[in-house]
């Protein structure tokens, strides 16, 4: 393929913003990058405002950016949010969840976002009985991020149980049933089934400890995907706990941790609810933490403590998980400004540690570690956010980072290139022409 050169009018390098930085890319890839070169030369691709590695949006659930607005009415919990979530899964087939799913994937691609990790568990038909293809559900999924333009790791997830109480574990019921394979084993048959592609690898997941059970195998499904990223909701509420403790006589961390669960290649989502024993055991493992502070505060989850996480030894990522909003941005923000609440102090993160966070680590915890960073070598993924809005107008750019970071929202998202492709051009993506109304035709579908 032939050389192809972006300019970009600023640059995140890592720790420092650089003015006129050459980019070159051949074949998928940065091949070289020169900070200080002056004006755009003849031929180059223009990125104006502050250009940055692309954000790895680690933890989504496609199907949720259905319940956006319809949740806001009204009062309740995670859990009378969980039977609104229900009623909407159970009406998706492949074809819609298509739909859905290229649609939500671009919304992402305009938010700067250039991988994302879907944790998958609407399996099979609405009554548990399989498809003719067992993996038509994830096909439609990673089909819909190549027609998106964006890269997937699709967190294909063991979910075996309907819950776990004090009486011990639920078998699944109603719209959970098309989540479930039965067992470890035939979850493993159809997981092996899932083919990579240049855009997609394969991670895989456990719902939860609420949804799989030490009897299931936690050290055989360890065995299963050795290798591979994988991902699990832990204490995201008190309830896991609690019932946890009550069955297992520990927590869902300690738990996990008995059958050597924990190691770096894992990636703990939420872990709001978490003990400081908790928290010595995963930073010990080095194990990835997940955050996602929109839809912690939407479902009213709690605060979860992720700088102590992170002083322990986990690295972080961010999430839009339910897609109350689809914004890095303000996920990385919020998880500074989330830990000023908690503690009534300032400046916990800086710039640079929550883009770390929202591109580099991310795309780790995905099994993407060649993609993250603006440097030779790396995937040429990466997004240009403007400096010229009301938003960020007006700081000098060497504080570009703290204006995308403190300031900025997916709204000012420019550009956005994955793989050295232009797939957001000035704000308009170039694969999905109307993603409002790709949005709006996929999500009335379901109501229908």
């Amino acid at each position: 393929m032939p050389l192809t050169t972006y300019w970009a009018e600023h640059a995140w390098m890592g720790a420092h913003v650089e003015p006129g930085v050459l980019i070159e890319v051949r074949d998928g890839l940065i091949t070289a990058v020169r900070a200080g070169d002056g004006p755009p030369p003849p031929g180059a691709e223009v990125l104006r405002g502050l250009t940055l590695p692309g954000l790895a949006n680690a933890h989504s659930h496609a199907f949720h950016r259905a319940l956006r607005g319809t949740v806001q009415v009204g009062a309740g919990t995670f859990w009378t949010w969980r039977e609104v979530m229900y009623q909407i899964a159970s009406r998706l087939t492949p074809d819609s969840y298509h739909a859905l799913a290229r649609a939500v994937y671009a919304e992402m691609a305009l938010a700067g976002v250039t991988a994302v990790g879907e944790f998958h568990y609407l399996h099979h038909g609405p009554d548990g009985t399989p498809y003719a293809n067992p993996n038509a559900m994830g096909e439609a999924l990673i089909a819909a991020a190549a027609d998106a333009g964006i890269r997937i790791t699709l967190l294909d997830t063991a979910y075996l149980h309907g819950g776990l109480s004090r009486a011990g574990y639920q078998p699944l019921t109603g719209p959970q049933l098309r989540f479930g394979d039965g067992t470890a084993d035939r979850w493993h048959e159809r997981w092996s089934r899932l083919k990579g592609r240049e855009h997609a690898r394969i991670g895989a997941a456990i719902h939860s400890v609420r949804a799989f059970s030490d009897t299931d195998g936690y050290e055989r499904f360890a065995q299963y995907t050795e290798g591979v990223p994988v991902h699990i909701h832990l204490s995201e509420q008190p309830a896991e706990n609690e019932a946890c403790v009550a069955v297992h006589g520990c927590t869902p961390t300690e738990l996990l941790a008995r059958s050597g669960f924990w190691k770096p290649t894992v990636t703990a989502v939420h872990a709001t609810h978490l003990t400081d024993g908790d928290i010595g055991v995963l930073g010990g493992a080095g194990a990835g933490i997940c955050m996602c502070p929109t839809t912690e505060r939407d479902l009213a989850d709690g605060i979860g403590p992720a700088l102590a996480l992170q002083r322990a030894g986990c690295p972080l990522s961010l999430g839009s998980d339910s897609h109350a909003v689809i914004d890095l941005l303000e996920e990385a923000r919020a998880l500074e400004l989330d830990e000023r609440l908690r503690t009534r102090t300032r400046g916990h993160w800086t710039a640079a540690a929550l883009l770390r966070a929202a591109a580099e680590d991310g795309h780790a915890s995905l099994g993407w570690p060649e993609a993250g960073r603006l440097e030779a070598g790396a995937l040429a993924d990466f997004t240009t956010v403007s400096l010229t809005s009301v938003r960020t107008a007006g700081p000098v750019p060497r504080l570009a980072a703290e204006t995308a970071v403190f300031a900025a929202t997916a709204a000012d998202v420019r550009e956005t290139v994955v793989g050295g492709r232009r797939v957001v051009r000035a704000g308009e993506h170039t694969l999905v022409p109307d993603v409002p109304g790709a949005l709006a035709s996929a999500i009335a579908a379901l109501r229908e």
